[in-house]
């Protein structure tokens, strides 16, 4: 079974007009050029993000847009 990495899923949450923070996230996540696009590992993206993402305030935003992409990935 094919599941989309989630950066996919997290460029399905931008919102320019929203302040939601998920939606803020997926947003400044558009333009991170180092993004591991491909990736659907947890621990994988939250190291990645807590060494690199200056643009993203509290990883419980991470936490709240990966737990959104489990239910929608169904695992």
């Amino acid at each position: 079974m094919y599941r989309e990495s989630f950066y996919r899923f997290l460029m399905t949450q931008i919102d320019p007009d929203s302040t939601d923070p998920v939606a803020v996230f997926a947003g400044n996540a558009q333009h991170d050029q180092t993004f591991p696009k491909q990736e659907q590992n947890y621990e994988k993206l939250s190291d990645y993000l807590e060494l690199n993402a200056s643009y993203l305030p509290a990883m419980s935003i991470f936490d709240e847009a990966y737990e959104k992409y489990r239910e929608k990935m169904q695992y």
